[in-house]
């Protein structure tokens, strides 16, 4: 812009800034709580300036987004980079920011000259965001929170600057409190439970993980699909019991963030538990430890969730009565919902988080794992904490000593998969990597591993138009087209190599349906189960909910061609063979957003329809009157689908892109598949695309933990 055109350019005054705002909700681009929250700072300072209106609306936007503040620096360079817009859209913001200050500095004054805002210092830096004091503003109850430094200016919504606040001194606090070790203990009962083949990488990282955790209150351990998170903890379980002083009394809980991610947690520690109850008999009395850990909840249950409230049952001044925690899934746990179970954990209480740090994060604001494992895959560790590892577990780890924070000295990454080796585990590590083709010099990306199982489709209406070669054949598969069709076809009946599909579970309730009456009902549960478990072998994942490539579309098209062929008859809104995902929490109903169950008639003589639901081998069922927030699902969202896993799994990529699509969406719905993988990318290298976009969470948490 040269200088004569500046000088034409007025600043935009707030009324104005305000209109723009309302206008951009009524076309979409912004949400009517984003200009509303513009309006509302107006209100409480009449003499707010044009940037502090605007970055409160954005703040909020971003806030929607998944992000706990808004980053100020990029936001004011390059706010199309962070939006996202095009066409007439970015055209509008490039217009509206010609005619504000182009520099962050100006937009943190003003934001510090707001009564709103509330000032706070970073800690241990020489440029803080605070005032003249080194104490910072005084905490009015300010709606607004400046926080970070004069290069890296942070605004947040207060109560998320609380969450992470929070979050970062129990997390600290807990990771720093650590405990005397009997050594000779417990290197001879890691060596008894980490008795078998050495590790092909030459270190153990299992054995190290529960060395780690035994001596600390907590203890973060992350890997990819089939590194053996629960293995692990599970054997971290039995070395507590061995080494607790009095074994009967440990209290011991388990959850996850969704009924499924519970009910698979529950699963694996309880037959790991068998597995190491035979090895050791009597030394050992896991049975009665199994029978009080109980069945494993979702962690708004565990904290005794209310209706129509933020509160819960538990909290600091009601703590839960357990002395060690066992959290799976952690990657889909959000900064308020961490915030509120550090809170009601007990001090003296061991925490031990598990998950994937390349999964997507929450659906809610925050990348709570993501920032705590910012640097696990380093192991910076200290020349103490080597030397304790290799006293009590005999592993000599091959990494650089580091001056690594207390938090670092109680993470470890898992590295060996057990699926790695196979085409759906080496299509995982180059999505992961960015790697989307291959070249010289690399390894195969991952359309070459696609395009190895693809060329054994035979079936004309499923080829696919790439493929060499494949040793594995079948297992991951790609077909690229603009006709949603081939989704509807996949769902009927799967494909030649992966013939799991929907016809499958709605055989069994067509071909045999056990009589009614008491006399048959163990009869009944037996079909119950087989039919949810054959529908939880087959899956659609989507990356949105609408359009011709959502699921809320493609879950239309499915039910209405199963019809068609005869395997399905809807009749009304409950009708026998729907699948339901829970859509709300009901504590009073037991169901939790994210359950999945299947209509299915009653063992009574009425065969009145409910929804029956599978934890585990668990069997329970709701009245379908009760239950007000579900949907079918049929097809769902990658989000939703975390936390469990299904032997075929079709991932469908939106026509679209943009920025939903990213590396870790990829990741995640790659790393759901157990047996077999097809992707269908509506147009060509869309794939490629989302696998070079990584996603990053504006979050103050991980310089709060130093890491």
């Amino acid at each position: 812009m040269n200088a004569s055109m500046s000088a034409t350019i007025t600043p935009i005054d707030p009324d104005e800034l305000l209109a723009t705002l309302r206008a951009w909700s009524d076309r979409g681009w912004l949400r009517r709580l984003d200009s509303a929250m513009a309006a509302f700072v107006r209100e409480l300072d009449a003499q707010a300036a044009a940037p502090v209106l605007l970055a409160s609306a954005l703040l909020t936007q971003m806030e929607g987004r998944g992000h706990t503040a808004l980053a100020l620096a990029p936001c004011v360079s390059q706010p199309q980079g962070l939006l996202g817009w095009s066409g007439e859209a970015q055209a509008a913001l490039d217009l509206l920011w010609a005619r504000l200050p182009r520099n962050a500095s100006d937009w943190v004054q003003a934001l510090r000259a707001s009564p709103l805002v509330r000032v706070v210092p970073a800690a241990g830096s020489a440029s803080s965001m605070g005032t003249d004091t080194d104490a910072g503003d005084e905490d009015r109850g300010q709606p607004l929170v400046l926080a970070g430094t004069m290069d890296a200016p942070m605004l947040y919504l207060r109560r998320y600057w609380i969450y992470e606040e929070q979050v970062a001194t129990q997390i600290a606090r807990r990771a720093a409190r650590t405990q005397a070790v009997d050594l000779p203990m417990a290197r001879a009962w890691l060596d008894r439970l980490f008795d078998g083949p050495a590790p092909i990488e030459g270190c153990d990282w299992q054995k190290v993980a529960c060395g780690l955790a035994l001596r600390g209150g907590l203890s973060v351990i992350t890997g990819g699909p089939g590194t053996g998170k629960t293995y692990t903890a599970a054997r971290l379980l039995a070395l507590l019991l061995a080494t607790h002083p009095e074994p009967a009394s440990l209290r011991v809980a388990l959850a996850a963030p969704t009924g499924k991610a519970a009910a698979r947690l529950r699963s694996s520690i309880d037959q790991s538990l068998q597995e190491i109850q035979q090895r050791f008999g009597d030394k050992l009395d896991l049975r009665a430890l199994t029978q009080r850990i109980g069945q494993a909840k979702t962690v708004h249950a565990l904290l005794g969730a209310r209706p129509d409230t933020r509160q819960f049952r538990f909290d600091a001044d009601t703590p839960l009565d357990v002395d060690v925690l066992i959290v799976d899934e952690t990657s889909m746990v959000h900064l308020e919902m961490m915030a509120a179970l550090l809170q009601a954990l007990p001090q003296q209480a061991r925490l031990i988080l598990l998950g994937d740090k390349d999964q997507l994060a929450s659906v809610e604001a925050g990348s709570v794992l993501g920032d705590l494992c910012a640097r696990a895959s380093e192991a910076r560790y200290s020349p103490q904490t080597l030397a304790y590892l290799e006293a009590v577990s005999g592993q000599r780890l091959t990494v650089a000593t580091a001056s690594g924070s207390p938090l670092e000295q109680q993470t470890v990454m898992l590295r060996h998969s057990r699926r790695f080796g196979t085409d759906i585990g080496l299509l995982a590590r180059a999505v992961n990597k960015g790697v989307a083709s291959a070249d010289r010099a690399d390894p195969p990306g991952a359309y070459e591993l696609l395009a190895k199982g693809s060329a054994e489709a035979q079936d004309p209406a499923l080829t696919s138009p790439i493929g060499q070669p494949s040793t594995s054949p079948g297992k991951v598969w790609l077909a690229t087209g603009n006709d949603a069709a081939i989704v509807v076809r996949l769902a009927l009946r799967g494909r030649p190599l992966a013939p799991d599909s929907f016809a499958d579970y709605l055989g069994i309730i067509n071909q045999h349906q056990p009589p009614p009456g008491t006399d048959h009902e163990a009869a009944h549960a037996d079909w119950v189960k087989a039919v949810l478990r054959s529908f939880e072998r087959f899956r659609i994942l989507c990356a949105v909910h609408d359009g011709t490539w959502g699921d809320r579309q493609l879950n239309q098209d499915i039910q209405q061609a199963l019809a068609r062929a005869g395997l399905l008859k809807p009749s009304g809104e409950w009708f026998i063979g729907r699948p339901v995902m829970v859509t709300r929490n009901d504590a009073a109903l037991g169901v939790f957003n994210g359950d999945v169950g299947v209509v299915l008639p009653s063992a009574s003589e009425s065969r009145t329809p409910r929804v029956w639901f599978l934890d585990g081998e668990q069997l329970r069922s709701v009245a379908v009157s009760r239950l007000a927030h579900v949907e079918t699902c049929f097809a769902m969202t990658i989000h939703k689908s975390q936390g469990s896993e299904f032997a075929h799994t079709v991932v469908v990529l939106p026509e679209s892109g943009g920025d939903i699509l990213t590396r870790e969406l990829v990741y995640t719905g790659v790393t759901r598949a157990r047996e077999f993988l097809s992707v269908i990318e509506p147009r060509p290298n869309l794939l490629g695309l989302a696998i070079g976009r990584q996603f990053k969470r504006a979050s103050g948490l991980k310089a709060k933990l130093g890491s």
